[in-house]
Protein backbone atom coordinates (compact mmCIF):
# COMPACT_ATOMS: atom_id res chain seq x y z
CA UNK A 1 0.00 0.00 0.00
CA UNK A 2 2.86 2.37 0.77
CA UNK A 3 4.31 1.70 -2.69
CA UNK A 4 0.95 2.39 -4.36
CA UNK A 5 0.51 5.69 -2.55
CA UNK A 6 4.10 6.64 -3.42
CA UNK A 7 3.38 5.93 -7.10
CA UNK A 8 0.67 8.58 -6.89
CA UNK A 9 3.12 10.98 -5.22
CA UNK A 10 5.76 10.36 -7.91
CA UNK A 11 3.36 10.96 -10.80
CA UNK A 12 1.90 14.15 -9.37
CA UNK A 13 5.30 15.59 -8.39
CA UNK A 14 6.67 14.92 -11.88
CA UNK A 15 3.80 16.84 -13.45
CA UNK A 16 4.20 19.65 -10.90
CA UNK A 17 7.89 20.10 -11.77
CA UNK A 18 6.94 20.76 -15.40
CA UNK A 19 4.05 23.02 -14.35
CA UNK A 20 6.37 24.94 -12.03
CA UNK A 21 8.87 25.56 -14.82
CA UNK A 22 6.11 26.88 -17.10
CA UNK A 23 4.39 29.04 -14.47
CA UNK A 24 7.55 30.74 -13.18
CA UNK A 25 8.09 32.15 -16.67
CA UNK A 26 5.33 34.64 -15.86
CA UNK A 27 4.43 34.67 -12.15
CA UNK A 28 6.29 35.31 -8.90
CA UNK A 29 6.86 32.27 -6.70
CA UNK A 30 4.90 33.77 -3.78
CA UNK A 31 1.91 34.27 -6.06
CA UNK A 32 2.09 30.71 -7.36
CA UNK A 33 2.22 29.28 -3.84
CA UNK A 34 -0.71 31.39 -2.62
CA UNK A 35 -3.00 30.54 -5.52
CA UNK A 36 -2.07 26.90 -5.08
CA UNK A 37 -3.00 26.93 -1.39
CA UNK A 38 -6.32 28.74 -1.89
CA UNK A 39 -7.28 26.45 -4.78
CA UNK A 40 -6.42 23.51 -2.54
CA UNK A 41 -9.29 24.43 -0.19
CA UNK A 42 -11.74 24.19 -3.09
CA UNK A 43 -10.34 20.82 -4.15
CA UNK A 44 -10.40 19.49 -0.60
CA UNK A 45 -13.91 20.69 0.32
CA UNK A 46 -15.80 17.68 -1.15
CA UNK A 47 -13.45 15.23 0.59
CA UNK A 48 -13.89 17.02 3.93
CA UNK A 49 -17.67 16.98 3.49
CA UNK A 50 -17.75 13.24 2.76
CA UNK A 51 -15.44 12.54 5.72
CA UNK A 52 -17.87 14.16 8.16
CA UNK A 53 -17.19 17.88 7.97
CA UNK A 54 -14.73 20.10 9.77
CA UNK A 55 -15.11 18.21 13.05
CA UNK A 56 -12.78 15.51 11.67
CA UNK A 57 -10.05 18.15 11.28
CA UNK A 58 -9.83 19.08 14.96
CA UNK A 59 -6.34 18.71 16.31
CA UNK A 60 -4.51 18.93 19.61
CA UNK A 61 -1.17 19.33 17.82
CA UNK A 62 -1.64 22.69 16.14
CA UNK A 63 1.88 23.83 17.03
CA UNK A 64 3.33 20.79 15.25
CA UNK A 65 1.26 21.54 12.14
CA UNK A 66 2.43 25.16 12.16
CA UNK A 67 6.10 24.22 12.58
CA UNK A 68 5.99 21.55 9.88
CA UNK A 69 4.21 23.71 7.35
CA UNK A 70 6.32 26.83 7.85
CA UNK A 71 9.43 24.73 7.21
CA UNK A 72 7.78 23.11 4.20
CA UNK A 73 6.61 26.49 2.86
CA UNK A 74 10.13 27.93 2.87
CA UNK A 75 11.51 24.74 1.29
CA UNK A 76 8.83 24.81 -1.42
CA UNK A 77 9.63 28.45 -2.21
CA UNK A 78 13.28 27.49 -2.63
CA UNK A 79 12.30 24.57 -4.86
CA UNK A 80 10.30 26.81 -7.21
CA UNK A 81 13.08 29.44 -7.27
CA UNK A 82 15.63 26.76 -8.14
CA UNK A 83 13.48 25.68 -11.11
CA UNK A 84 14.13 29.11 -12.66
CA UNK A 85 17.91 28.80 -12.29
CA UNK A 86 18.95 25.22 -13.13
CA UNK A 87 17.53 22.26 -15.15
CA UNK A 88 14.55 20.52 -13.56
CA UNK A 89 16.38 17.18 -13.50
CA UNK A 90 19.17 18.76 -11.49
CA UNK A 91 16.73 20.43 -9.06
CA UNK A 92 15.11 17.10 -8.28
CA UNK A 93 18.48 15.33 -8.14
CA UNK A 94 19.83 17.75 -5.53
CA UNK A 95 16.53 17.49 -3.67
CA UNK A 96 17.39 13.86 -3.01
CA UNK A 97 19.92 14.71 -0.38
CA UNK A 98 16.65 14.97 1.59
CA UNK A 99 16.54 11.28 2.67
CA UNK A 100 19.78 11.77 4.61
CA UNK A 101 18.17 14.43 6.80
CA UNK A 102 14.90 12.50 7.02
CA UNK A 103 16.60 9.26 8.05
CA UNK A 104 18.73 10.99 10.68
CA UNK A 105 15.76 12.83 12.16
CA UNK A 106 13.46 9.78 12.03
CA UNK A 107 16.06 7.65 13.80
CA UNK A 108 16.90 10.35 16.35
CA UNK A 109 13.43 11.59 17.27
CA UNK A 110 10.90 9.02 16.00
CA UNK A 111 12.75 5.89 17.23
CA UNK A 112 12.76 4.34 13.76
CA UNK A 113 15.26 1.52 13.32
CA UNK A 114 18.13 2.09 10.87
CA UNK A 115 18.92 -1.32 9.39
CA UNK A 116 22.00 -1.92 7.22
CA UNK A 117 19.69 -2.25 4.20
CA UNK A 118 18.13 1.16 4.83
CA UNK A 119 21.57 2.73 5.23
CA UNK A 120 22.77 1.07 2.01
CA UNK A 121 19.67 2.33 0.17
CA UNK A 122 20.32 5.91 1.25
CA UNK A 123 24.03 5.71 0.37
CA UNK A 124 23.38 4.21 -3.07
CA UNK A 125 20.66 6.75 -3.77
CA UNK A 126 22.90 9.64 -2.79
CA UNK A 127 25.78 8.31 -4.93
CA UNK A 128 23.34 8.05 -7.85
CA UNK A 129 22.29 11.66 -7.34
CA UNK A 130 25.93 12.82 -7.28
CA UNK A 131 26.62 10.89 -10.49
CA UNK A 132 23.70 12.66 -12.18
CA UNK A 133 24.59 16.16 -10.94
CA UNK A 134 28.43 15.78 -11.19
CA UNK A 135 29.46 19.48 -11.20
CA UNK A 136 31.88 20.01 -14.08
CA UNK A 137 33.79 22.76 -12.26
CA UNK A 138 34.57 23.71 -8.69
CA UNK A 139 32.00 26.53 -8.84
CA UNK A 140 28.60 26.07 -7.20
CA UNK A 141 25.62 27.53 -9.02
CA UNK A 142 23.33 29.62 -6.73
CA UNK A 143 20.45 27.49 -7.97
CA UNK A 144 22.23 24.41 -6.62
CA UNK A 145 22.64 26.02 -3.18
CA UNK A 146 18.96 27.01 -3.11
CA UNK A 147 17.96 23.50 -4.13
CA UNK A 148 20.18 22.02 -1.40
CA UNK A 149 18.64 24.30 1.23
CA UNK A 150 15.18 23.26 0.03
CA UNK A 151 16.20 19.61 0.35
CA UNK A 152 17.21 20.12 3.97
CA UNK A 153 13.88 21.79 4.66
CA UNK A 154 12.00 18.94 3.00
CA UNK A 155 13.88 16.46 5.17
CA UNK A 156 12.76 18.22 8.35
CA UNK A 157 9.21 18.45 6.98
CA UNK A 158 9.15 14.75 6.10
CA UNK A 159 10.18 13.70 9.60
CA UNK A 160 7.49 15.96 11.10
CA UNK A 161 4.88 14.45 8.77
CA UNK A 162 5.77 10.98 10.01
CA UNK A 163 5.36 12.17 13.59
CA UNK A 164 1.96 13.70 12.77
CA UNK A 165 0.67 10.52 11.12
CA UNK A 166 0.79 8.81 14.52
CA UNK A 167 -2.23 10.85 15.68
CA UNK A 168 -3.51 12.78 12.64
CA UNK A 169 -5.29 11.66 9.48
CA UNK A 170 -3.88 12.39 6.02
CA UNK A 171 -6.83 14.72 5.45
CA UNK A 172 -6.10 16.69 8.62
CA UNK A 173 -2.40 17.02 7.75
CA UNK A 174 -3.26 18.30 4.29
CA UNK A 175 -5.91 20.75 5.53
CA UNK A 176 -3.63 22.36 8.08
CA UNK A 177 -0.87 22.60 5.49
CA UNK A 178 -3.16 24.69 3.30
CA UNK A 179 -4.23 26.87 6.24
CA UNK A 180 -0.72 27.64 7.46
CA UNK A 181 0.77 28.21 4.01
CA UNK A 182 -2.08 30.43 2.78
CA UNK A 183 -1.71 32.64 5.87
CA UNK A 184 2.11 32.73 5.61
CA UNK A 185 2.05 33.80 1.96
CA UNK A 186 -0.85 36.25 1.98
CA UNK A 187 1.05 39.51 2.54
CA UNK A 188 4.04 38.69 0.25
CA UNK A 189 1.56 37.76 -2.49
CA UNK A 190 -0.23 41.11 -2.23
CA UNK A 191 3.10 42.90 -2.63
CA UNK A 192 4.05 41.11 -5.87
CA UNK A 193 0.60 40.39 -7.36
CA UNK A 194 0.15 40.55 -11.14
CA UNK A 195 -2.95 39.15 -12.83
CA UNK A 196 -2.09 35.82 -14.51
CA UNK A 197 -2.78 35.18 -18.18
CA UNK A 198 -5.04 32.31 -19.23
CA UNK A 199 -1.92 30.24 -19.92
CA UNK A 200 -0.55 30.85 -16.42
CA UNK A 201 -3.93 30.16 -14.82
CA UNK A 202 -4.04 26.76 -16.50
CA UNK A 203 -0.59 25.79 -15.17
CA UNK A 204 -1.34 27.15 -11.68
CA UNK A 205 -4.44 24.95 -11.70
CA UNK A 206 -2.24 21.95 -12.48
CA UNK A 207 0.10 22.90 -9.61
CA UNK A 208 -2.87 23.23 -7.24
CA UNK A 209 -4.22 19.78 -8.11
CA UNK A 210 -0.82 18.07 -8.03
CA UNK A 211 0.41 19.93 -4.95
CA UNK A 212 -2.75 19.18 -2.97
CA UNK A 213 -3.23 15.52 -3.76
CA UNK A 214 0.48 14.63 -3.88
CA UNK A 215 0.70 15.44 -0.18
CA UNK A 216 -2.39 13.35 0.49
CA UNK A 217 -0.61 10.44 -1.22
CA UNK A 218 2.57 11.06 0.78
CA UNK A 219 0.79 11.28 4.14
CA UNK A 220 -1.14 8.10 3.30
CA UNK A 221 2.09 6.27 2.37
CA UNK A 222 3.61 7.29 5.71
CA UNK A 223 0.76 5.53 7.51
CA UNK A 224 1.78 2.20 5.97
CA UNK A 225 5.59 2.30 6.34
CA UNK A 226 8.47 4.02 8.13
CA UNK A 227 9.82 7.25 6.70
CA UNK A 228 13.14 5.54 6.03
CA UNK A 229 11.31 3.08 3.73
CA UNK A 230 8.93 5.53 2.06
CA UNK A 231 11.43 8.27 1.27
CA UNK A 232 13.99 6.18 -0.68
CA UNK A 233 11.15 5.03 -2.97
CA UNK A 234 10.97 8.66 -4.05
CA UNK A 235 14.47 8.35 -5.59
CA UNK A 236 12.77 7.16 -8.79
CA UNK A 237 11.62 10.74 -9.32
CA UNK A 238 15.19 11.66 -10.33
CA UNK A 239 15.44 9.62 -13.56
CA UNK A 240 11.77 10.30 -14.35
CA UNK A 241 12.24 14.06 -14.09
CA UNK A 242 15.52 13.94 -16.00
CA UNK A 243 13.68 12.16 -18.80
CA UNK A 244 10.92 14.80 -18.77
CA UNK A 245 13.53 17.56 -18.96
CA UNK A 246 15.15 15.85 -21.93
CA UNK A 247 11.88 15.35 -23.80
CA UNK A 248 10.31 18.76 -23.09
CA UNK A 249 13.27 21.14 -22.74
CA UNK A 250 16.11 19.32 -24.54
CA UNK A 251 18.02 19.04 -21.27
CA UNK A 252 20.79 16.49 -21.56
CA UNK A 253 20.10 12.85 -20.73
CA UNK A 254 23.37 10.91 -21.06
CA UNK A 255 25.11 7.77 -19.87
CA UNK A 256 25.89 9.36 -16.48
CA UNK A 257 22.19 9.98 -15.87
CA UNK A 258 21.41 6.39 -16.78
CA UNK A 259 24.14 5.16 -14.39
CA UNK A 260 22.83 7.36 -11.60
CA UNK A 261 19.29 6.11 -12.17
CA UNK A 262 20.54 2.49 -11.98
CA UNK A 263 22.21 3.16 -8.63
CA UNK A 264 19.03 4.78 -7.33
CA UNK A 265 16.94 1.81 -8.42
CA UNK A 266 19.37 -0.61 -6.72
CA UNK A 267 19.04 1.41 -3.53
CA UNK A 268 15.26 1.14 -3.68
CA UNK A 269 15.42 -2.63 -4.17
CA UNK A 270 17.77 -3.03 -1.18
CA UNK A 271 15.51 -0.84 0.95
CA UNK A 272 12.52 -3.10 0.28
CA UNK A 273 14.39 -6.19 1.52
CA UNK A 274 12.48 -7.59 4.53
CA UNK A 275 14.13 -7.22 7.92
CA UNK A 276 15.16 -10.47 9.68
CA UNK A 277 12.40 -11.94 11.86
CA UNK A 278 13.44 -12.29 15.55
CA UNK A 279 13.93 -15.87 16.74
CA UNK A 280 11.05 -15.68 19.24
CA UNK A 281 8.64 -14.54 16.51
CA UNK A 282 9.69 -17.55 14.42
Amino acid sequence: MAALWMAGWLSLMLIMAVAGRETTRELNVFEIMEIRSLAGFVLLAPIIYRAGGFKVLRTSRLQHHVARNLVHYVAQLGWFFALTLIPIGQVVAIEFTMPIWTAILAASFLSERMTPWKIAAIVLGLVGVIVIVRPATGEINPGQLIALGAAMGFGVSMALVKSLTRTESALSILFWMLVVQSVAGFVPTLLVWTWPSAYAWAWVGVIAVCGTFSHYCLASAMRYADATIVVPMDFLRVPLTATAGWLLYSERLDAWTVLGAALILCGNLLNLKPAPVPARAQ
